[in-house]
């Protein structure tokens, strides 16, 4: 069983054997899930390859200048 020691800042540093089973690296997030009165950590993040086909492309391609004129049009409050 791996333990962690909480700093007074509130902070814990995963033991190596946790992040390896996580599959967490430099920088991921995770979660505190309660379950049962437990808490339970899980990654939060996830692969960008995941996302892909979330959103559909559009019917016809937007130039440079269509989003250029876009952001201008909403940067002058109209």
């Amino acid at each position: 069983m791996s333990t962690a020691k909480l700093t007074t800042k509130g902070q814990i540093t995963l033991p190596l054997p946790v992040r390896k089973a996580l599959g967490l690296d430099v920088g991921d997030r995770v979660e505190f899930v309660e379950e049962n009165g437990r808490f339970i950590v899980v990654p939060a993040s996830q692969d960008a390859k995941k996302l892909k086909g979330l959103i559909k492309r559009p019917a016809k391609p937007v130039t440079i200048e269509a989003m250029n004129a876009a952001i201008r049009k909403r940067g002058s409050g109209q």
